[in-house]
């Protein structure tokens, strides 16, 4: 009997599993926001004077093609990032869709204020060249500011940290300087230096030097006493300590006094190309309110936008690096 029952059981035919088509549905939200986009700005007449949309169009176009590939194919290899901002995709085509509507189409809202997306997009195809320039004089105003803000912050909080005559000196000046904003020393700052670059490059490593003297001195001081105790008992000289101890342990500080200085940076540099500059994003922000040019503006403040995170996605990157050992740490 147990032998007819097993080779029942061994003559019945595996059951065929059929896989079933689950569609991604922020793809296919995506999807159909891009493509609703690109028919409103193709097909609907505008309402008031825009420039051609055919290029907003065809980046419309891709975006919805792509989409859709990325529910055909699945969300792997090239598509891979689409599987996490597939429903930012989405959200930004629907807005692009509505921008394009209540502007180009419609003209609810009123010019020169409010642009059209196809306006803002020509002024790259137009004006590229000026807002090349402006990013690099920003650039070059900014990086040596930030930089000699961070090394000069280091050294003095790192000095104020360790040794208590440079604290009792030190922290004085901390106290009155370090709230005032710097860009409240521009007038000085325009009478000092010969150059509104060099006002500015100074104007930006103040604002950058107190928050990492801050946050380094502070470092130092919560470093555990206990290891300075067994550096000298093992014959360690006050620099060594410095280097292999006080160092590392600060470094997490240091690196949230740099972010604070970063943000505080991006302002001054801002207001101070505004007020005086001849070049730079802060004087095309000017130069384009003043000939009410404000698509170039909206333009502009997107530059600005990817400008300033592509900084502090490489400031993160360097911490990233020289943390290693510190995972405890918030991404970009």
């Amino acid at each position: 009997m147990s032998d007819v029952a097993g080779s029942a059981v061994g003559a019945v035919a595996p059951v065929a599993v059929h896989s079933v088509f689950r569609p991604w549905w922020p793809g296919v939200a995506s999807t159909a926001a891009w493509a609703v986009a690109a028919a409103v700005t193709g097909l609907l007449p505008d309402h008031v004077r825009a420039p051609a949309g055919r290029p907003l169009v065809e980046c419309e176009v891709v975006i919805a093609i792509l989409s859709a590939l990325s529910v055909l194919i699945g969300q792997a290899g090239w598509f891979a990032p689409l599987a996490y901002h597939g429903r930012r995709i989405a959200v930004l085509g629907g807005a692009v869709a509505v921008w394009e509507i209540v502007t180009a189409k419609t003209g609810w809202l009123p010019l020169p204020f409010f642009p059209s997306p196809q306006a803002v997009l020509d002024v790259y195809q137009v004006d590229s060249g000026r807002l090349a320039q402006s990013v690099f004089s920003s650039l070059l105003i900014l990086v040596p500011g930030f930089l000699l803000g961070a090394v000069t912050g280091f050294l003095a909080g790192l000095a104020m940290g360790w040794s208590p005559e440079a604290r009792y000196w030190g922290h004085p000046v901390i106290r009155l300087l370090g709230p005032l904003p710097a860009i409240a020393w521009l007038p000085i700052a325009l009478f000092v230096f010969p150059t509104i670059s060099t006002a500015s490059i100074f104007l930006i490593a103040l604002a950058t030097a107190f928050p990492v003297a801050v946050l380094t001195a502070s470092g130092v001081t919560l470093v555990d006493s206990r290891l300075y105790d067994v550096g000298r008992t093992l014959g360690a000289s006050e620099g060594f300590l410095i280097r292999t101890i006080v160092i590392p342990a600060t470094l997490p500080h240091v690196f949230v006094g740099l972010f604070m200085g970063l943000g505080a940076s991006f302002i001054v540099l801002i207001v101070a190309e505004m007020l005086g500059a001849k070049a730079g994003l802060g004087w095309y922000l000017q130069w384009a309110q003043g000939w009410a040019a404000y698509a170039n503006l909206y333009a502009a403040l997107a530059v600005m936008s990817v400008l300033f995170s592509g900084v502090t996605m490489a400031l993160f990157a360097v911490r990233r690096r020289a943390l290693r050992w510190n995972r405890e740490t918030v991404e970009w």
